[in-house]
Order: structure tokens, then C-alpha cells, then sequence
């Protein structure tokens, strides 16, 4: 057996067997989407995140085919190109569903539900984190939070958003993807398969009907908070407790709008001692 080239090397210079290549025709293909990605990228080696969704899309995962792929084409060892693979979560390391089910468990979709429902689809699948139903169909993962906090509990599938989520609304959802049935997202573009979705990551135009126009839009609650940051409107001052709430804080409140200056503080220690600290007009 011949020796490895350095660009066949693994971390510590310890060698490894080959990775098997694609066929032929699969690999001209991928060559040629390559040479489009990495044209994009005033440096070649820039293009690595795409052309791993690029493989992603060929197999569902990034496969040490795959790997060997990128490696080649970038002038990259095949250290470089596994360390990215493995730093990210979005790439795959083994084959997994056709749809990728995440289930937000960050603090406010926990909360609201998101654990339950986490917990109820591993039963109802017959999966743990990461696992993948026996018929291919959908791999359960919890995710981390996807900005989408004004519709908690969010679940997500192939990264387009289900939102307000309960465990019957999410055990109804997987079993339509696994019978084939027809499921559309809450917002954004229509769903597509894993492999498509890669591909789309990728950078190549999405052809999905009306996901052009698609987009997934801020909730009720962002977009009240945008309007006061652009100062489009009042907002309600928080009362001690017992009192009521109102836009217009009553004559000789304490509470005058959320856009009060912070109050003076006074110095403190040794040689400053604090006293009470007052406001003008107090």
C-alpha cells in the first residue's frame, strides 16, 4: 500500500485509509456545482461552509466521501475540512431523516412547553435526541433558540418554523410528514426535503413555489417593541404593587415613561460615604 499524501493525514500525523470517491458521474456533477460556489469567494478555502452543505445534499450527511470531496477541490487536508464538519451542528455526520424535527428547549420555549413536547415526540417516535424513526422519514433533535421567542413553543422542520406548538399539534405534524401527507409551515417558504434544503444552503436558487416572497415575519410582540424604540407610541409603565398600570403616569409619579434618563447615583466607600440620593423637584 502506498503512503498517504499530507492531504490524507489526520491530526498528529497519524494516516488513515482513503476515503471511498464518488462515482464518476456524481462527482463531475459536484465538481462543477463546486467550481460555481467557489468562484463566488475571493479565497477558495472561504467556500467550505457551502460546499459542505453542497455534499450534505448528495447524502444526506457529510460523509468522509464528502469530506475528502471538499478537501480535494479546496486544497484543504482533511483535518481542516473534519474539524469545520464537526464544529457545526447543522452538518450531519451519519445518515439521517428526510425530515429534521427540532424542538426549541431554550429557556422560553422550555417553559412554554417546549420540554413537554420534546419529551412527548421522543415516546410517540420511539427516538432519543438526534435518533431517526426506522423508516427514514424523521430525525428528532432539540435545538437551541431560533429568534422565533414570540411564537414559544416553536418547533422546527428542515429549518421552517411550526409555531405555538403542543404535543398533539406535534405529534399530529410527524405523523403527516411520515404518511406523506402535505404539511406547510406556519410562515415562510414551503417545506422541502433535507437534501433540498442543503442544497438551497448551499447558495443555488431556491425553486421552491412562493418561497421568493416568503418570509418568516416578526411577531406581534417584536414589532410593538419596534414601534417603541422608533418612539411610534406609548408604552405601559409598570405600577408598584396594588396600583394600576396606565399610559399616562398620574400627576407626582415616580413612574414617567420608558425613556427616562437614568437616575444620579451617589459615590460609595470609604472615603464617599452615600447618603439618600434625591431628584430635582423631590
Amino acid at each position: 500500500m502506498t503512503a498517504q499524501s499530507p492531504k490524507q493525514e489526520v491530526a498528529l500525523g497519524m494516516p488513515q485509509l482513503p476515503a471511498p470517491d464518488y462515482p464518476a458521474e456524481v462527482r463531475a456533477r459536484l465538481e462543477t456545482d463546486a467550481k460555481d460556489v467557489i468562484s463566488r469567494y475571493p479565497d477558495s478555502r472561504s467556500a467550505l461552509l457551502p460546499l459542505l452543505h453542497l455534499v450534505q445534499s448528495e447524502e444526506g450527511f457529510v460523509s468522509r466521501t464528502g469530506m475528502r470531496f471538499c478537501a480535494e477541490v479546496l486544497d484543504l487536508t482533511t483535518a481542516e475540512v473534519t474539524a469545520v464538519a464537526t464544529f457545526y451542528t447543522m452538518y450531519r455526520r451519519g445518515p439521517s431523516g428526510d425530515y429534521q424535527v427540532g424542538v426549541c428547549t431554550n429557556t422560553l420555549c422550555a417553559v412554554m412547553g417546549g420540554d413537554a413536547i420534546f419529551e412527548d415526540l421522543k415516546e410517540h417516535l420511539g427516538v432519543g435526541n438526534n435518533g431517526t424513526t426506522e423508516d427514514g422519514k424523521v430525525t428528532l433533535e432539540h435545538i437551541e433558540c431560533n429568534a422565533a421567542c414570540d411564537f414559544a413553543p416553536v418547533v422546527m422542520v428542515n429549518w421552517e418554523f411550526f409555531d405555538n406548538q403542543t404535543p398533539a399539534s406535534a405529534r399530529a405534524l410527524v405523523d403527516d410528514l411520515r404518511a406523506g401527507r402535505p404539511v406547510s409551515p406556519t410562515r415562510g417558504a414551503p417545506l422541502c426535503t433535507f437534501r433540498e434544503t442543503a442544497r438551497i444552503l448551499a447558495g443555488f436558487p431556491d425553486e421552491r413555489p412562493g418561497a421568493t416572497a416568503a418570509s418568516g415575519g416578526a411577531g406581534p410582540a417584536s414589532l410593538v417593541g419596534l414601534r417603541l424604540a422608533k418612539g411610534e407610541g406609548p408604552a405601559k409603565v409598570v405600577a408598584p404593587r396594588g396600583e394600576t398600570a396606565q399610559d399616562t403616569p398620574r400627576p407626582g409619579s415616580r413612574h414617567r415613561g420608558p425613556q427616562d434618563a437614568p437616575r444620579p447615583t451617589a459615590d460609595s466607600g470609604p472615603g464617599h460615604p452615600s447618603g439618600p440620593v434625591t431628584e430635582e423637584g423631590e
